[in-house]
């Protein structure tokens, strides 16, 4: 049996993985949403209850953590969060795969990070990243963090399906809050879901972290370029928003306040490289494309709900 908390677009894709290999699931979430499947048990409660989630841990092989809390409540929500998960995987010697990011990091010279990048974090969200990895490799169970950049596919939200493709479709300029000639890694959700499963039953990947693979880096205004083309629509004119909007805003807003204190990824080259886990486990990245037809076929099927 395993576990799987969180039922967005990572964690139902783990869910569905495991299922379709005919493991047992139990999908846990407060909603109790999930996929739905014979193999899957979808269940309600919270993963910051240490006693309920160990109890629903009984037997499990890995328990996933695919949870995702507001960027406005990773302060009040993570630890207890992560605590409790890493408690239960404890109690029930199960492998913790923890679904990572790239915050940990901070702004590294030349914008490239590698598994062995130094964690230089400043920002508070980096810093709380850095401190639930390090706390779980302290607890003592066998764990591992996959880490991805800025997501596409189905369910993935980001500046793609925020900025890029809802100026597409209404054939005005864009006005992205980036750089938009600097490289940046993309990653397929699809990609970060096998990466997980892969790696949850080899014990090669237990005490460290991974980067999940990735396609090559490209400029916003190439990827929006590389979308145009695939689906023959004319060039999208994106214009760079300066840096400060965002800041200013952020005095008042408080999600405003949140996407600024990252925008470095946006600003400045931001390079995933992921050939230590490709050489090591087999595995290669989708192509964009993929992730581009799935981003755009969920907000249309986004929309169509709306409509109905």
């Amino acid at each position: 049996m395993q576990v799987v908390v969180g039922s967005g677009p990572i964690g139902s894709t783990v869910a569905r993985l495991l299922a379709e290999r005919g493991e047992t699931v139990r999908i846990v979430t407060r909603s109790g949403s999930g996929p739905e499947h014979q193999l899957i048990e979808r269940v309600t409660a919270d993963a910051a209850d240490a006693r309920r989630l160990t109890e629903l841990a009984k037997g499990a092989e890995v328990l996933y953590n695919c949870a995702n809390p507001k960027y406005t409540e990773w302060a009040a929500k993570w630890f207890p969060m992560n605590n409790a998960m890493i408690a239960a995987a404890k109690a029930n010697d199960a492998v913790y795969a923890i679904t990572g990011n790239l915050y940990g990091y901070g702004r590294q010279p030349g914008g490239r990070m590698t598994e062995s990048s130094p964690l230089a974090a400043t920002g508070r969200k980096g810093r709380i990243r850095i401190k639930m990895w390090q706390d779980a490799l302290d607890s003592g169970v066998r764990t591992f963090e996959a880490r991805a950049s800025d997501y596409l596919g189905a369910g993935a939200a980001g500046i793609f399906s925020a900025v890029l493709l809802p100026a597409i479709r209404a054939g005005r300029t864009a006005w992205a809050p980036a750089d938009v000639d600097v490289p940046h890694t993309f990653t397929y959700t699809g990609d970060m879901a096998r990466t997980l499963v892969e790696l949850a039953g080899d014990d090669r990947s237990y005490g460290k972290a991974w980067h999940v693979p990735s396609p090559a880096p490209i400029s916003i205004r190439e990827l929006a370029g590389r979308y145009a083309t695939m689906t023959g629509q004319p060039p999208l004119k994106i214009r760079k928003l300066p840096r400060f909007v965002m800041r200013t805003a952020g005095l008042a807003v408080p999600i405003a306040r949140e996407l600024a204190e990252m925008d470095y990824q946006f600003y400045f080259p931001f390079v995933l490289d992921s050939s230590l886990t490709e050489r090591t486990f087999g595995l290669t990245a989708t192509g964009l494309e993929v992730g581009l037809r799935e981003t755009a076929a969920d907000a249309d099927a986004i929309a169509a709900r709306k409509m109905a």
